[in-house]
């Protein structure tokens, strides 16, 4: 086992140990800088903070049976200014919106404003290029509770020139929302780190009641809008109006062992929402939230089309999900597409579903999700472990229309998605419930491929009856097996169910069909 560098800031550094454990370290150890104990971990992303910068370090892990050691050095910073030099209280009573505002603003290129402990209660600030935020332990980022001092920003709007210039969105479109408690736009190089939580004050703000009523989109707790290099690294985000992290047609995004909490009731709290992004990392994160940990998106038809900006080149590893609807899930908002897509070494409880994919007609041809990795999975009370959707059935008008239900062969066009290929390997899935497998393409556009390999799934004794899919007309089933329709060439190979009812594997309208070593128990 050997020990490599994920990220290295001016003040912050987070390391990953090579293995394939999901999540969790084989054994827990002990890490030193420069011969100091700093703390015993167990997990197999860890992070240390409040370092000098520009400074060489030597890390050690020490296991029972060797040490593992790493020297590395600092990155560079112009300054480190306290944000309670600019007037913040960090009482948690005080308005420090100004004097934060002041800060951002008055910060040299690679500066870092330090916020140490307390609670700094703020309306919506705007982050820029070249900067990072330093949030100590015990020092919280805390969300104004009145929405109408919340701005409403623009979607787009059209230049004297008549160009269109993107400013926001929710759900797919481009369309007007409350600014994010926490934005960036058109910035580059900027990171927030430390110890410290951003809390949105979504139910005390009164944003999780009456939504759709509400004169725009609610805000997210961090939104960043066409950036490049942005990095978030150890903070908590908590208690958001909406989506909590929402990196939006931005590139070179990493966000890097954070936890997202929420409570399992809240309405649209998914943790991490990459929409239309290019190279996003998601390494050693712990979600728990109200919606899907990880919603992977790429705006519906029309920007779809408008744009064709597909998600692309996304890496998650080593992360925790618990308690959402989804662990990882592509969709629903998808018109764009998502490409090379790696999930691996990931541990999922109790979420509704594991890997969760959702489609259907009316997100487009530029709608295509290909080159899709799930490998080296644990997952405990899944209640579904894999769920490919192309008849998703909520968040439109049209949703219950014939159109999007009827199994009848439709003529091919404009509207039309497609599914590539798809690869589930090494996957270890107890207590499941509803459907080990359950995979649905359209008869007129069917999955080209599906890869089932080296997965064990067991049922819990006491499974209750759900609805594997989000359909119209949906049947609830109980430890169905691996059940896949409208898709083209499936290999299934090196699977253990047990505590399946019926088959084991059902399969129809497809064209070529792959097995070996399908046990039932």
């Amino acid at each position: 086992m050997s020990i490599s560098v994920v990220y290295i800031g001016s003040s912050s550094a987070c390391f990953e140990l090579a293995g394939s454990n999901p999540y969790y370290a084989p054994e827990p150890f002990q890490v030193f800088l420069n011969e100091d104990l700093k703390f015993e971990c167990d997990t197999n992303v860890f992070s240390l903070f409040d370092l000098k910068p520009q400074q060489r370090y030597l890390l050690k892990a020490v296991f029972s049976d060797r040490v593992e050691e790493l020297e590395f050095e600092t990155a560079y910073e112009s300054c480190c200014l306290n944000v309670k030099d600019f007037g913040a209280c960090g009482d948690g009573v005080h308005d420090d919106t100004s004097a934060i505002r002041m800060a951002v603003s008055y910060m040299p290129p690679k500066g870092r404003l330090l916020f140490p402990e307390g609670t700094y209660l703020t309306r919506p600030i705007v982050l820029k290029s070249h900067m990072t935020l330093d949030l100590q332990e015990n020092a919280t980022i805390l969300g104004w509770r009145n929405r109408e001092d919340y701005p409403i920003c623009p979607g787009v709007l059209q230049d004297e020139f008549g160009r269109e210039v993107y400013f926001g969105g929710f759900e797919g479109y481009a369309i007007p929302m409350y600014e994010s408690l926490i934005t960036g736009q058109y910035i580059e190089d900027v990171a927030i780190v430390g110890k410290g939580a951003v809390n949105g004050s979504g139910e005390e703000g009164g944003f999780w009641k009456g939504f759709r009523e509400f004169p725009a989109a609610r805000p997210r707790l961090m939104f960043f809008n066409r950036c490049k290099d942005v990095t978030l690294h150890g903070v908590l985000a908590c208690n958001s109006p909406s989506w909590n992290l929402h990196p939006y047609y931005s590139e070179n995004v990493r966000i890097l062992d954070v936890k997202v909490q929420a409570p399992k009731v809240s309405p649209n709290t998914d943790a991490i929402d990459p929409e239309s992004c290019d190279y996003v990392d998601i390494i050693g994160c712990r979600f728990s939230v109200g919606d899907d940990c990880i919603a992977i998106k790429s705006s519906k038809i029309e920007l779809g089309q408008k744009l064709n900006k597909p998600a692309d080149h996304h890496t998650i590893r080593n992360c925790l999900m618990e308690f959402g609807h989804g662990a990882v899930t592509l969709g629903s908002e998808i018109g764009a597409g998502v490409t090379n897509l790696s999930v691996s070494q990931c541990y999922f409880k109790k979420t509704d579903r594991g890997l969760r994919i959702k489609s259907r007609r009316g997100r487009g041809k530029n709608c295509y999700l290909n080159d899709v990795l799930f490998e080296n999975i644990r997952m405990d009370g899944v209640l579904t472990p894999i769920a490919v959707n192309m008849w998703y059935n909520a968040c439109d008008p049209d949703s219950e229309s014939e159109y999007v239900w009827s199994r009848k062969a439709l003529p091919v066009d404009e509207r039309t998605p497609r599914m590539g290929s798809f690869c589930f390997r090494n996957l270890v899935c107890t207590d499941a419930e509803v459907a080990a497998c359950y995979i649905d393409g359209l008869p007129e556009s069917p999955i080209e491929k599906v890869v089932i390999e080296h997965v064990s799934i067991s049922f819990a004794e006491d499974a209750k009856p759900g609805v594997p899919i989000m359909e119209n007309f949906a049947k609830k089933r109980c430890r169905l097996g691996l059940y896949l329709d409208n898709v083209r060439h499936i290999s299934v190979k090196d699977v253990s169910l047990q505590g399946v009812e019926g088959e084991a594997l059902l399969t129809q309208h497809c064209e070529t069909l792959e097995t070996e070593d399908i046990r039932k128990g």
